[in-house]
Parts: structure tokens; sequence; C-alpha cells
């Protein structure tokens, strides 16, 4: 295990949790507009803002970098609403349109001064964190205490996105939400748009010299999706947003540190893992979302495809009964087979259910019906039958028609569902096939 410092990786740790705090905050109001390439946008076309505040004034100081950046941040926004608006372009066709663009630009003045200034071209892509530490500046209300330069300018940043959100909350929400009755409540959504866009090229710019332009698009949008699938307001969305964005930071660090030496590697750039385990835990949430993750969904799903076995091997058995026919496993299974596709294990299955339930009772070799089993049984089979007459009479099916339709109907009525039929179909005592509808 590789001895820890706790003054590099700690200070490595509250940079990388700073700043993807930061991201998440604006990330979240991206979603949820469906702007999450402007992050991306931003990101990128940060570049000839940098290169061209260094050509133009010869210096490498990065006040004079941080205003070119935000320069090209602002422009990135604008041209984007500016090609909307008046260029009838699709939003994200525009975006697109402009970042590769000044990404592009970027590139050939960084090319142009290449002789002239020190930058590593990795150091665009996934930025310079693990260096962070060494680049200290002092405070004087401190006592003069030093800190990284990075984490004082995005603490800076997570302040001020705080500040900003915490006034205009209200305003952010229905904008994000509705604008146009933002605009009817006398607001205005136009404006909280342009400082929704500010916040994000501040905070990109800010994240750039730390995490490089392509790991800050992870920081802005990773946490808000995932935290999408799990919040029920906003509020919560944020929260978990931010959480989900330290909890990136703190085990991205752990990983990056940890793990290579698993394989037989040195260690890999923090932002790098911070990035990847942003994408696990967000697959992780597209798997375990109660409500529409993939496995909650299977579960549901098989739930429910059990539970219609186990009510037609029900019904089945009662509609043999009614014929005077006798029922056994084996009657039971060829004619549900015959019927659906159904698994004879899961036939098995769902008759062992029902035995162990008290709603079927097995004497020797033969099945039938308990009380219970018999009452549920013909509520099903009322329902079947009731539909289809519906089925008959208000959708004007022909009789041979409804019984597939009423076959997945049956499974999904309950008691207020069943007396409405049957007061829509006048009670009927037959069903279209002449079969009698129980009581």
């Amino acid at each position: 295990m590789t001895q820890w410092s706790l003054f590099f990786d700690g200070w490595i740790i509250a940079i990388a949790a700073t700043c993807a705090v930061a991201c998440a905050l604006p990330g979240c109001f991206l979603v949820l507009r469906r702007m999450s390439l402007m992050g991306d946008a931003i990101s990128h076309a940060v570049l000839p803002g940098i290169a061209i505040g260094f050509l133009l004034t010869g210096s490498r100081s990065n006040g004079i970098m941080f205003a070119g950046a935000i320069v090209a941040g602002f422009l990135t926004a604008f041209f984007s609403q500016w090609l909307k608006r008046f260029g009838r372009v699709d939003e994200g066709a525009a975006m697109g349109v402009v970042f590769t663009t000044l990404f592009a630009i970027g590139l050939l003045l960084i090319v142009r001064g290449a002789d002239s200034v020190e930058l590593d071209p990795s150091c665009v892509l996934y930025g310079a964190l693990e260096f962070a530490p060494l680049d200290l500046v002092a405070l004087p209300l401190l006592d003069g205490v030093k800190v990284p330069r990075a984490f004082l300018m995005v603490a800076m940043v997570l302040i001020i996105n705080l500040v900003i959100l915490a006034i205009w909350f209200k305003a952010f929400r229905i904008a994000a939400f509705d604008p146009e009755q933002a605009r009817a409540q006398g607001m205005r959504p136009d404006l909280m748009h342009h400082l929704l866009m500010g916040m994000t090229a501040v905070t990109t710019v800010a994240s750039f010299q730390a995490v490089g332009s392509i790991i800050v698009v992870a920081m802005i949008i990773v946490p808000a999706v995932c935290a999408r699938l799990f919040a029920t307001n906003l509020i919560s969305m944020l929260c978990l947003a931010s959480f989900l964005a330290l909890t990136s930071a703190f085990l991205g660090h752990l990983g990056a540190v940890e793990l290579p030496h698993l394989v037989g590697y040195g260690s890999v750039p923090t932002s790098g893992m911070i990035a990847v385990i942003g994408g696990c835990l967000l697959f992780g949430g597209i798997l375990i979302n109660p409500t529409h993750g993939v496995v909650p969904k299977s579960i549901r799903r098989w739930h429910f495809r059990f539970q219609t076995t186990t009510e037609d091997l029900l019904a089945l058995a009662w509609r043999l009964e009614e014929r005077g026919a006798q029922s056994s496993a084996r009657v039971l299974t060829h004619d549900l087979t015959t019927a659906r596709q159904v698994s004879r294990l899961e036939i098995a299955l769902s008759l062992r259910q029902l035995l162990n339930q008290g709603e079927l009772k097995r004497e020797e070799d033969l099945i039938s019906l308990t009380e219970a089993g018999r009452k549920r049984a013909a509520t099903l089979v009322r329902s079947h039958r009731l539909w289809e007459a519906w089925l008959a009479k208000s959708a004007g099916l022909a009789p041979d028609h409804v019984h597939d339709t009423a076959m997945r109907l049956e499974h999904v009525t309950d008691d207020a569902m069943l007396e409405q039929l049957a007061r829509e179909t006048g009670t009927p005592v037959t069903d279209p096939h002449g079969r009698k509808i129980p009581e």
C-alpha cells in the first residue's frame, strides 16, 4: 500500500472535492434545462482566451489568463444563443459549432506560441492536480498561512456559486422548469440564463487549471445526472449531486494512487480517475434507481410475470372444475404451456406457492381448489369474461378476437374497475362465447 502524505494527498483531495462541488451546482441546472453540452463547450472554448491573453501581454500571469478564459467562456455562451436565435440552428448543434471552432483556434494559437510558453498538452486534457499543492500563496488575513493557489481559486468560485443560488434560488428553479411562468410572474428568465452561463463559465475556467478541459465536463454533468435519477426535488438534487461529487473526488484520488499498484503500474492522474469513479457511480445509479433502474424494473417485471402465471394457474383450475374435468400438475402444466409461453420451472414455482398459500390442495396426483382459491379464481374468471363482454360491446371486437386482450387485462383489474365493467356491460350473465360469468 502506498504511503500517503497528509500535506500533498490532503490538499489534492481538498482541491478535487471543492472543484467537484463547485462544478456540480451549475451542472444540476444545465441538466434540468437540457444544456449539458454547454459545460463541454465552455471547457474547450477557454483555450483561445488563455492563448490570446498570453500572446497579447507576453505574460503567464494567472490573472491575465483567467480573465481571457472567462471572456472566451462568455463568448461561447453568447455565440451559441445567437446562432440558435438568429441562425435558427438547434441548440446542441449551435454549441457544437461554437466550441469546436474556438477549440481549434485555441490549439492553433497554442502552437503559434509553443516556443515561448511552457504548456504540456496533457495538462489541457486532465490538468495538473498532483502538482497543485506546490503552487502556494500566502493569506494575509490568516497570518500568512499558505494554501494552494488552485484551492483558493475554486473555493472562491464555490462560495460565489452558493451565494448566487441562495439569493436567486426561486428564480433559478422556476426558470429551469417553466420559463414562461417565470416571465408571467415578473421574473427575467433570460437574465437567469445569462447568470447561469456566467456561473458555468467562471466555474469551468477556475477548474481548468486543476482538472483540465475534458475532466471538468464529467464534474459538471455526471454528479447532476446521477442525482437526477434519485432526487424528488431540486434541493435534494443539489445536495445529492454535491455528495456524489465529494465521493468521486475522494474515491478518485484513492483509486488513482492505490488501484494501479494492484496490476503492477504506477499511479494514474487523479482527475481522470475521478471521472471514472463518477461514471461508475452513474452506472450504479442506472442499475439500482428504484423507479427506472434496470435491476428494480427487472424484479418488478419478473414479479408481475410470476403473479400472472400464478393467477393463470388458479383460473385454469377453476375452468377445468367448471367443465367437470380433473386437475393434476401434469394437466395444468401442459394446458398452461400450450396457452402461454411459460417455462415449466416457472409453472412449478407458481404451483408450489399456491399449495403453500392454501389456495390449491393436492390429493395423491390430483390437484383441486380450496375455498379460498376458488373464490380468488372465480374473481379472475369473472374479470376475464366481463372484459370479453365489454370488448365485444363497447370496442366492437368480434367474439373470437377478445380472448387474448382479456387475458392480459384480467391481471390488472381491481374491485372498483370490476364493478364498473359490470355496470357498463349491463351485468351480463354470459360472455360473448356463451359461457356463464361467475357472480
